[in-house]
């Protein structure tokens, strides 16, 4: 160690206190559940505080502030008594002036072990920063709290929380701390050409870069679209309390990540987004959220967790290449609103007593078609009475194609049973649903029709149904078949914004007939 690095540690010693004090203490073992309590907001913050001092002058790659930041993280690493993964037993990787630093924790299957998850953060920053990348006022320290003394303090703070475990989960985990990032994805690309463990077992990447910034209890996410499956997969582990989540489907080179999305490897990345003072000055550990950073790296915990523990994790999905913004805006637009399936209107205010009085069919509609016409009043529609609005409305909405109508004509005593064949398959509940490859054992809401049983039950555009009850949603004609000829209430099992959440659907109970078979568009 150089005198100069021993000044600067020794100067950050002086100002925040003990390195004993400021590295957490391993806990000697402990169950799935008090290895997330090990994660702590008091242990992020003395991490943040460290990194982000100006006694390491901004942590540039190659300088002695740059290496006083990787020699805190490798004590710390010893400390916790961590294998090391590096090179020749150590826990550095050194490429050119720079140094990647890594761990490992093997799996406990003697099968799975032979499979890795990395989950990983560049500790480097800008320095004083450059024309290159900095926002301004260059000369200065650019502290980078967010970026990336956030994502470093959980690393090392999920390291502790996998350490502390009786039993380690059954797939390895690789921990990296990458150096060079701001310049280039240096430390990643450098490791993904000399790995330190086969990339053909290579199954998950995490990315944590900058998530000191929860705000509004939202953060984003990337990759979740390069397996089939993974936004299921964290929306399971967002739990107590979750995070809302919103999923991006860009790709972009801007962060360690992307050497392993280019080659054909899975990743995940939880971002808290961009501020103003991101590559400033002002980026300083006290305008970090602690709270919010420890719900996020407790979040990480779970999801990284369930990934070396699951028996088997899905291959990169090669659509992920092709997709972006412009292809999400559009396959997240809300469906078109479909044609009148009947083709009526009625009088609003006779539908209050109880009386369906048509005023109007459509030329041309199902509902001319089959002779109803204006003066017209509709007893039953698909066997059963119907007694006001929601009960047409509904009726509607539900019956099959092929249907009958019992109408009492204007001026008539006798009612007419009129055979019926509606535009379009039926809607259950009054939803429009897609499916996505990217997305198995689910059907997503495209559109919610007004005045529906799912408007009522809170039912979104945008709303992953996974369950109705407890059997699972894998198709829209699945969703049909656990809805047809059912009345009463059912639980639908949701995801939105990366929660799950349980709502409950009041299905219709009409005189002489229920909900018939049907399949949603």
């Amino acid at each position: 160690m150089s005198a100069r690095l021993r000044v600067l540690l020794i100067v950050a010693v002086l100002a925040f206190g003990s390195l004993a004090g400021i590295w957490c203490a391993a806990v000697p073992g402990g169950t799935y559940t008090s290895a997330v309590s090990v994660i702590t907001r008091q242990e992020l913050r003395r991490h943040c505080e460290f990194l982000a001092s100006d006694a390491l002058e901004g942590r540039e790659t190659g300088t002695q502030g740059g290496q006083a930041a990787g020699a805190y993280v490798v004590a710390q690493l010893r400390k916790l008594k961590i294998r090391p993964a590096g090179v020749d037993g150590d826990y550095y990787q050194p490429f050119g002036n720079s140094r990647n630093i890594i761990c490992r924790l093997d799996g406990s299957d003697p099968t799975l072990a032979k499979e890795y998850v990395i989950v990983g953060a560049h500790y480097d920053h800008v320095g004083r920063g450059s024309p290159r990348n900095s926002h301004g006022p260059i000369g200065y320290i650019h502290r980078g709290a967010d970026d990336n003394a956030s994502g470093t303090a959980t690393l090392l703070e999920l390291v502790d929380a996998f350490r502390s475990l009786d039993v380690a989960p059954k797939r390895s985990i690789v921990f990296i701390f990458w150096d060079g990032e701001e310049q280039g994805l240096l430390g990643s690309e450098y490791w993904c050409q000399s790995p330190t463990v086969p990339l053909e077992g290579l199954k998950l990447v995490f990315n944590i870069d900058m998530v000191g910034r929860l705000r509004e209890n939202r953060a984003e996410v990337y990759g979740a679209r390069t397996a089939p499956g993974l936004r299921e997969f964290l929306a399971a582990n967002n739990t107590d309390p979750g995070i809302l989540l919103t999923f991006t489907w860009e790709t972009r080179r801007d962060s360690d990540h992307y050497p392993f999305y280019a080659r054909q490897i899975p990743f995940l990345m939880v971002f808290t987004g961009k501020h103003p003072e991101y590559h400033t000055p002002y980026d300083t550990a006290d305008k970090l959220n602690l709270e919010g950073m420890e719900r996020v790296a407790r979040f990480l915990f779970r999801t990284v967790y369930a990934a070396a523990q699951t028996p088997r994790l899905p291959g990169f999905r090669q659509a992920a290449f092709q997709e972006g913004s412009a292809l999400q805006e559009s396959r997240e637009a809300a469906a078109e609103i479909p044609p009148p399936r009947l083709g009526v209107t009625w009088d609003e205010g006779a539908a209050k007593r109880h009386l369906i009085e048509v005023t109007q069919a459509d030329p041309g509609s199902a509902a001319e078609i089959a002779g109803i016409r204006p003066g017209d009043r509709i007893v039953k529609f698909d066997g059963a009475a119907v007694h006001d609005a929601a009960d047409m409305r509904e009726a509607v909405s539900d019956a099959p194609e092929e249907t009958t109508a019992v109408v009492l004509h204007h001026g008539e005593s006798a009612t007419h049973t009129l055979p019926l064949h509606l535009l379009g398959p039926a809607h259950p509940i009054g939803i429009f649903c897609r499916t996505d490859d990217a997305e198995p054992g689910c059907v997503i809401v495209s559109r919610v029709l007004s005045g529906s049983v799912a408007e009522r039950a809170g039912l979104r555009l945008g709303d992953r149904i996974l369950r109705v009850g407890k059997r699972a949603v894998g198709s829209e004609p699945d969703l049909s078949a656990l809805l047809a000829r059912q009345t009463g209430t059912r639980t639908l099992e949701v995801e939105r914004d990366g929660e799950l959440r349980a709502l409950s659907v009041t299905l219709p109970q009409r005189d002489g007939g229920s909900i018939a078979p049907s399949s949603p568009r």
